[in-house]
C-alpha cells in the first residue's frame, strides 16, 4: 500500500474589496429603517447617528440621501415593489430600506451610477444580509435603466392630510405637495451688528458659493444649493444663522419698538429671538420653552451670535410652561408677545419630511387646544396698546385663521392688525404663505393689537 499524500493546504480566497462610502449607505438604510417602518423620528436618529461619521462629506451625504429618499418614498416604493417577484416580508424592512437609499441616489441626487450600485450592493453585506447583494444590484441596475416612474406627489400625503389641504387650498393643493417634495432652498439670516447682507454676499462670493438677496427679507441671502454650516464663512463667530425667509418675516411682522419689553412665548430653537436681538441689542427678552433641552439650544443659538454678552438680565430664559403665567411672570405687562405655537408643521413637510409618516389625525385636536391655551394665557400680560403676533409653520386653517377667528370672538380687547401682502395670501385676520411660494416654507402670520 502507497502511502497518502498529505492534503494540499487551501489557498484562501482574496477578499473582496469594499466599494468606499459603504458605512455611509449602511447607516442611511439604518436611519430609513427606523424612520419608515419603526415609526422614529429622523431628528433623534439622526442625532444618533451623524456622530458615528467622522467626515463631514460623508455627514453631509448621508443627510442627503436620507432626505431624498423619504421625499421621493411614495415613487420608489412602488417603484421596488412593482419589481420585486414576491411581496417583501415583516423581516425585510433593512433590505426595503436600503433600496429607498438606492433609488434617491440613483434618482434625486443624480450620483455617479458606478459608485452608488457598488457602495449600496457592499452595504447590504455589510447589514448581514449577503443572499440579497444580487437582488439589490439587480433592482438598481433596472433603476438606472429605466428610470424611476413618475407619480403623484400627493402619494407620499397620509389620505386624510389630502383632503384636508385639497379643501382648504383647491387651488394651490396640487403646487404644495410638488413643493413639499422638492429640497428647499437654503436661507441665511445675517448679523446686522456684525455685516450687511451685501458684504457677507461678497464674502461667500470670495469662497465660491453663490448667494442672491430678497427685496422682502432685509436680513436674508439664499442659496439654492444647500452647505454644511461648517462650510460658511464665520458662522462659528455668529456672522450668520441659517433659518427660513418665512421665520425671518415674524421679526418684521412683529416689529417692537425700540427697548421695548418682548416675549418669546415658545421660543426654540431660537432663531426669532436671536433675530429681534440682532436689530435691537436693547430689548429686555424673556424666552419660554417648557423642554429645558430645547431652552439649552436657544442658549447655545444666543451665545453664539454673541447675544447674551452684556445684556446684564435684559435677556432672560426660563424653562417654563407658557400656559402657567401664575408660575413666572413677574407682574409687568409686555410691549410685544411672539407666539409662534407648537403646530402640525404641514408646511415644513419638505425640511422635515418624516411629519407625513407620524402625523396623525388625531394629533390635530390637542395641538389647537393647546394653541387656544397658549393665546389665552399670553393675552393678559400684554400691556394696552401692545402686539401679539400668532405664528405656526401650519397651513391648516383650524390652526391658522380658525383659531385667531375663534380667539377674536372671545376676547373683547382684541383687535386684528394687518399685515401687508408681502406676508402670503389673505386669511381670516392673518396672513398664510404655502410652502414653496417665493422659495420659502409655509408659514401664518396673524398680528394683533390689544386695545387701549
Amino acid at each position: 500500500m502507497q502511502p497518502q499524500r498529505p492534503p494540499r493546504p487551501r489557498t484562501a480566497r482574496p477578499s473582496r474589496p469594499t466599494a468606499p462610502g459603504v458605512a455611509v449607505r449602511v447607516r442611511a438604510a439604518q436611519v430609513l429603517d427606523a424612520v419608515v417602518h419603526r415609526d422614529r423620528s429622523l431628528k433623534s436618529e439622526l442625532a444618533e447617528v451623524l456622530p458615528q461619521l467622522s467626515d463631514p462629506r460623508d455627514r453631509a451625504l448621508l443627510e442627503a440621501i436620507v432626505f431624498a429618499a423619504l421625499r421621493g418614498r411614495h415613487r420608489y416604493q412602488a417603484a421596488v415593489r412593482g419589481w420585486l417577484q414576491k411581496p417583501p416580508g415583516p423581516a425585510d424592512g433593512p433590505l426595503l430600506a436600503l433600496l429607498l437609499a438606492g433609488c434617491a441616489q440613483l434618482d434625486a441626487l443624480q450620483l455617479p451610477a458606478h459608485a452608488a450600485l457598488a457602495a449600496t450592493v457592499d452595504a447590504a453585506r455589510a447589514l448581514g444580509r449577503p443572499r440579497q447583494a444580487g437582488l439589490v444590484n439587480a433592482l438598481l441596475r433596472r433603476a438606472q435603466r429605466e428610470g424611476i416612474p413618475e407619480a403623484d406627489p400627493a402619494g407620499t400625503w397620509p389620505q386624510w392630510l389630502q383632503e384636508r389641504v385639497r379643501a382648504a387650498w383647491p387651488e394651490q393643493a396640487a403646487a404644495v405637495f410638488a413643493a413639499s417634495a422638492r429640497p428647499a432652498p437654503m436661507w441665511l439670516r445675517v448679523n446686522r451688528r456684525l455685516a450687511t447682507p451685501q458684504a457677507y454676499r461678497a464674502r461667500l462670493a470670495e469662497a465660491g458659493i453663490a448667494a442672491e438677496t430678497d427685496p422682502r427679507l432685509p436680513d436674508a441671502l439664499r442659496l439654492e444649493h444647500p452647505l454644511p454650516v461648517a462650510a460658511l464663512p464665520g458662522f462659528d463667530e455668529g456672522l450668520v444663522s441659517v433659518q427660513d425667509g418665512s421665520a425671518q418675516q415674524a421679526a418684521d411682522a412683529l416689529a417692537p419698538e425700540p427697548g421695548a419689553r418682548v416675549l418669546d412665548a415658545c421660543a426654540a430653537p431660537g432663531g426669532k429671538a436671536a433675530h429681534l436681538l440682532e436689530r435691537d441689542p436693547q430689548l429686555e427678552l424673556l424666552a419660554l420653552d417648557v423642554d429645558p433641552r430645547r431652552l439649552a439650544r436657544v442658549e447655545d443659538n444666543l451665545r453664539r451670535a454673541g447675544l447674551l454678552e452684556g445684556t446684564a438680565g435684559r435677556v432672560q430664559l426660563r424653562p417654563v410652561d407658557a400656559t402657567a403665567p401664575a408660575l413666572w411672570w413677574d407682574g409687568f405687562t409686555f410691549d410685544a408677545i411672539l407666539l409662534d405655537a407648537p403646530c402640525s408643521a404641514t408646511g415644513v413637510v419638505r425640511r422635515q419630511p418624516d411629519i407625513l409618516l407620524h402625523r396623525r389625525e388625531s394629533d390635530l385636536a390637542p395641538l389647537v387646544a393647546l394653541q387656544a391655551r397658549l393665546l389665552d394665557a399670553t393675552w393678559p400680560l400684554l400691556r394696552p396698546g401692545g402686539v401679539l403676533l400668532y405664528t405656526t409653520c401650519s397651513i391648516l386653517p383650524e390652526e391658522n385663521a380658525g383659531q385667531i377667528e375663534a380667539f377674536l370672538a372671545r376676547t373683547p380687547d382684541a383687535r386684528p392688525d394687518p399685515l401687508p401682502e408681502a406676508f402670503g395670501h389673505a386669511a381670516g385676520p392673518g396672513r398664510q404663505r404655502l410652502t414653496g411660494e417665493d422659495g420659502m416654507d409655509g408659514f401664518f402670520y396673524a398680528r394683533l393689537r390689544k386695545a387701549t
